[in-house]
Order: structure tokens, then sequence, then C-alpha cells
């Protein structure tokens, strides 16, 4: 088993050396200015590594050796991972209840509210009657890809890998991502609308944790390749059904609760640190 450290600030030697020392590994390889993999590990000394990384600021992997090539699809949610906020919660700053949607959605990416498809309902709800030319604003002025998303996104594509955003979020986004970053395959919830205002409802069915599972089975079926060849990243109680059966799980600036399922944790760095986990 290897240990993979990376950091947001240049990683200093003696900090690999040290991780080294205490991982009890046989060699440290740096793979660049900010990261570095240690070879053969100790894993009876996990725990004081993911304590010593912890307060250093350092994101810690134990992997064994993966290699890119071996995956073949990236299956990411949107709020909160490949972008920086969380739509619904800016949309409702237009409207002024920024504050009430954004604790219904914190509560419900902690896992705290079981049903999600009611918590995205009760959020919408409060949304009715807004002009829709805000969707537009916010894809604008206010939505920002994360740290390392588009370096992630060429490096997995150049691989040959396919990519599917699945989101609990809306339409009106991922069709906009998808053509701007060229993905393969994008699955949101539909915002009503009607003589240019928000109805305060979703139409159809809604994208919850069940159906981001069934998205990622469906779309592993059309491409020929089981569930263990996809790399899944998340941060919210709703992506864990989908990371469960993933290959790779990879909990992005999560929730605790998903931060304790996922195989790797990205607590600090770019979504680009996904690339290091591959030799």
């Amino acid at each position: 088993m290897n240990l993979i450290i990376q950091s947001t600030q240049p990683l200093l030697s003696a900090h690999l050396e040290q991780a080294r020392a205490l991982a009890g590994g046989v060699a440290a390889i740096r793979l660049d200015d900010y990261a570095g993999r240690i070879l053969d590990v100790d894993l009876a000394r996990r725990s004081e590594v993911t304590a010593w990384c912890a307060q250093h600021q350092l994101d810690a992997a134990y992997l064994p050796p993966l290699h890119l090539a071996d995956f073949g699809l990236v299956v990411m949610d949107m709020d909160s991972t490949l972008i920086s906020i969380e739509c619904i919660d800016e949309i409702a700053d237009f409207c002024g209840l920024k504050a009430e949607v954004t604790a219904l959605t914190e509560a419900s990416m902690r896992g705290e509210l079981r049903d999600f498809g009611e918590s995205l309902r009760r959020r919408v709800a409060l949304l009715k009657g807004l002009d829709a030319s805000v969707l537009e604003q916010v894809w604008r002025k206010r939505l920002k890809l994360s740290l390392g998303a588009q370096r992630m996104l060429a490096g997995v594509q150049a691989a040959g890998l396919h990519t599917l955003l699945v989101s609990g979020g809306f339409t009106f986004f991922t069709e906009r991502l998808t053509a701007r970053l060229r993905l393969d395959y994008a699955h949101a919830n539909l915002l009503g609308v009607s003589n240019g205002k928000l109805t305060g409802e979703v139409v159809g069915e809604i994208v919850d944790a069940q159906v981001k599972r069934r998205r990622l089975y469906e779309v592993c079926a059309e491409l020929g390749i089981t569930a263990s060849r996809a790399i899944v990243i998340g941060d919210g109680a709703n992506d864990l059904l989908m990371m469960a059966p993933a290959g790779l799980s990879v909990a992005f600036q999560a929730k605790p609760v998903v931060r304790q399922a996922a195989r790797v944790s990205l607590n600090f760095t770019g979504l680009d640190g996904v690339l290091r986990l591959f030799e």
C-alpha cells in the first residue's frame, strides 16, 4: 500500500521525508512541487499519519498502485464539487431567502434530512414567482469552477475516460457546463418555468441519491464497463449511494459523513489532486 500526500503550498522535502518516516515507508517519490508518493507504508501507523497530515493541512490517500487508463468513467456531482457554489442558494439570494435555503441545503448535504426530494421541493417552492432571468445571472456572475476542475477534466479526457455530471441541481446549469467543458453525459432536475417566472416546482423525476446511482449504472452499461471502473467524486450525503460501487470514490471538500465513507478525501487541494492518485 502506498501513501500519496498533497499540499496546497509547495511541499517541503523535509515534510515529505518526515511523512515517510512517520508512515514507515521504504521510499518517498516526489510527484511534483505539491505532492509525493510514499511506497510500502505500514498501515498500523495510519491514524497517526492522518492526524499529522491534517495538522499540516496535507491531504493523505492510502491506495494500491492505480492507473488512470484502467478506468473508463469519471462521475461528478455539480454543486460544491465541480463548481464552488450551491446554485439553489444563489438563486434564493435574489428573493432574499438565501439564509433560509442555505440552511436546508446544508442539512440535506450533511445527511440530516433523509428525504432529499422533500428537501428540494421545500427549497424550490420558496423560489416561486422569481423571474427566470436570475438563472442567467447566477450562471454569468456567480458560478465558478472549483479549484483544479479544468486541469482534472483535461487529464481524464486525455486519458480517454468518459465524463458524467449527475446533479441534484438544475439542468439550466448542467447543460451549460456540459457544453463548456465538453462533458459526455449530464443528468439533473428541471425547474418549472411559466411566463418567464419560476413556478416553485421541479418538473418530472427528482434526481436524488437513488437516481444518481441508477444513472451511474446506466452510463456504465452503455459504455460496456462495470461500476468498478468508475471514479465518483462528490461532497454531500446524496452522493453516497453512487460512490459505494465505484472503483474509486473521492470526497471533495465534503461533509463528514461523506469523508468517512469515501476511499479518498481531498479536504485542502483542488480537484486536480485526483490526477495525482494514479501512477
